[in-house]
């Protein structure tokens, strides 16, 4: 799975989506998606890269407790194979409620 077949199948939730952020002064009101690559952990041998592995977050970001959306996002990655680990967060500073979904895309 590549990055634009990701944010393909994420715009379909009908969410506002950006990777890694909103451009300053357009952030649309919760709830909204944002995704990025985190890190890379990458399988090496013979002292090379053999196969790319990026470790994205897929963040959702509301007002309060969002269990539809992050059912919708939750049955959407289960659909596409993507295994996940789920965190959530109460940003105090931003008034917001984080829930990421930590995904691995292999070669994309």
């Amino acid at each position: 799975m590549t990055l634009t077949e990701l944010y393909q199948a994420l715009a379909t939730l009908g969410l506002p989506v950006a990777y890694s952020h909103f451009p300053v002064g357009s952030a649309p009101q919760p709830p909204y998606i944002v995704y990025l690559h985190a890190y890379s952990s990458d399988m090496m041998a013979d002292n090379q890269n053999y196969a790319g592995i990026g470790n994205y977050q897929v963040e959702l970001y509301s007002k309060t407790k969002d269990a539809t959306n992050e059912t919708a996002i939750q049955t959407l990655l289960k659909s596409m194979g993507l295994p996940y680990r789920k965190t959530e967060a109460w940003l105090a500073s931003e008034g917001l409620r984080q829930v990421v979904y930590e995904i691995q895309l292999i070669g994309g």
